[in-house]
């Protein structure tokens, strides 16, 4: 789990970032604890705005090598952070000594980075690079060229490129160290004094979405109630009843878990309420159901929306009165049991439709929980990965944990899953498999419905070949300029055109180079 992602829209950041831009000309990063660069698994890279970053990173390499340079980074700052660490050395802008110029990039500039960490536990770091450091010029200029030869980077030039090159002076360095270790001091404080839990039994994430969900199942999980859980297949509708069940007072008594819609409408009745001999043909003894095995422990009743008229009212009554009758049998069974039900179907719709008893819905939902699908909280994707692939290298360990490519990490966040997270857990297992003994996993290895649903169609304006971002890239890139040709550069109308605000469009425009046209 990476604890700052959640922290990347707080106020204190985004004015953190808004100095950073405007003072140095700089764009300021999340790294977790492994070095994995929160916008990037979600498919954003935003580069310092010099040619040279922009070329790496808008290049399949390069933005492979840029990752790799983060993540070497990081190891190198957690082996250098001392966990509690008290006295630290002062400066002209106060308590400075967490922040470190650590390493140079793939391209020889220098990442600067600050810890984000406690007595202990290292949590990650913020950083920052893509400048120039003063009195080291000739070093860098033959350290960029062997990497612009290496990469392939298309800049028009190079000259000129390097003379726009942020250069920070000591003092001004100095006083980025200073900023950077206080965001990372508050982002701490605010990362030590959340109240929300980030985790609820084996469910995996820290999402918004998620977090709001944990909380609501410790509230449900302490009492004896009805629930029904209403999600998309594969969302973990089952590992949730589980936990609530092993969270509640019922901990330590059955959990039985039966999926309604497997079975007909005879053979379910007999596997809920049980039968007794002879009460049709095959019973040759009687058998006791699932409500009398699940007594004092709860049951779980997936896809409840499958049933039928018939059987809803027998559910009801159950719900109602705690008795059912087995079939065959002439004397009602008394149970106590806690009932989870979970339907992937619109019950609400079904009822007012007239296939779904109006109050069976009510009693079933005296609290219902909406699970979030897969592709609404894509910020789990990392924690979910790297759980399944732990999960799988502990079943079989090969003695190298394998990873996934950066190229594969961006089809994951591209994806829509449709079957959530039984099938990115499956996708998992087939690039374990297929991958054999590489220890990191490409693209190559993708199922064809990821890669036919991730590739970008084929435009007059669109690349032919590249990554989905790079062509989503050069989409947005040709759709601002051309807008920029035809409203005279007056941004406020284009931003206004493209339903965005002004500051992202100034900030795209940045991005993309395009001031340099308007000059032209």
């Amino acid at each position: 789990m990476n604890a700052i992602d959640p922290l990347e829209d707080l106020h204190l950041v985004r004015k953190l970032r808004d100095v950073v831009r405007r003072f140095w000309g700089l764009e300021l990063g999340f790294a977790d604890r492994r070095g994995h660069v929160s916008s990037h698994d979600q498919g954003v890279a935003v580069p310092p705005p010099n040619a040279y970053c922009r070329a790496s990173l808008r290049q399949s390499e390069g933005f492979q090598r840029c990752n790799r340079s983060v993540e070497e980074a990081t190891t190198l700052l957690q082996a250098e952070t001392k966990v509690g660490e008290g006295a630290r050395p002062r400066g002209p802008y106060g308590r400075v000594g967490m922040t470190r110029i650590v390493q140079p990039c793939h391209l020889g500039f220098p990442v600067l980075m600050s810890p984000v960490a406690d007595a202990t536990r290292f949590y990650g770091a913020l950083f920052t690079g893509g400048f120039r450091r003063a009195g080291v010029d000739d070093d860098l200029r033959r350290t960029v060229e062997r990497g612009s030869r290496l990469l392939r980077l298309a800049v028009d030039d190079p000259k000129s490129a390097w003379e726009d090159m942020p250069v920070l002076e000591e003092p001004e360095l100095e006083r980025l160290r200073f900023l950077m270790d206080e965001a990372a001091e508050e982002i701490l404080t605010l990362v030590r004094g959340s109240t929300e839990p980030t985790r609820f039994g084996d469910l995996i994430g820290s999402s918004d979405r998620m977090r709001q969900l944990y909380v609501m199942l410790e509230r449900v999980a302490k009492s004896d109630t009805t629930v029904l859980i209403i999600g998309e297949n594969g969302t973990g509708k089952e590992v949730i009843a589980r936990a609530i069940h092993e969270k509640g007072p019922r901990r330590g008594k059955a959990f039985i878990a039966t999926n309604c819609g497997a079975l007909a409408e005879n053979l379910l009745e007999s596997e809920l309420f049980g039968h007794e001999k002879g009460a049709f043909t095959g019973a040759i003894r009687d058998k006791p159901g699932l409500f009398l095995a699940a007594d004092k422990g709860t049951l779980f009743l997936d896809e409840v929306g499958d049933t039928s008229p018939a059987m809803q009212v027998k559910l009801l009554r159950v719900l109602q009165e705690g008795t059912f009758t087995p079939v065959g049998a002439t004397r009602p069974v008394t149970v106590d049991v806690r009932v989870i039900a979970a339907t992937n179907r619109p019950l609400a719709k079904m009822v007012e439709e007239g296939s779904f008893r109006e109050d069976l819905f009510y009693r079933l939902n005296v609290i219902g929980l909406d699970v979030p699908p897969l592709r609404e909280r894509k910020s789990d994707l990392r924690a979910l990965v790297d759980h399944f692939l732990a999960a799988l290298d502990a079943r079989t360990p090969s003695g190298r944990p394998k990873r996934l490519s950066a190229e594969v990490v961006q089809y994951f966040y591209e994806y829509d899953w449709p079957g959530n997270v039984r099938q990115l857990e499956n996708e998992i297992e087939r690039l374990v498999v297929l991958s054999g003994d590489s220890e990191e996993i490409g693209p190559s290895f993708l199922s064809p419905a990821i890669l036919k649903a991730v590739r970008a169609p084929i435009t007059a304006e669109t690349p032919a070949r590249g990554t989905l971002a790079e062509a989503l890239q050069h989409a947005e890139r040709h759709v601002i300029a051309a807008g920029l040709v035809r409203t005279g550069w007056n941004r406020s109308r284009l931003a206004r055109e493209l339903d965005m605000s002004r500051t992202t469009l100034i900030k795209k425009i940045a991005e993309y180079g395009l001031e340099e046209g308007k000059r032209r």
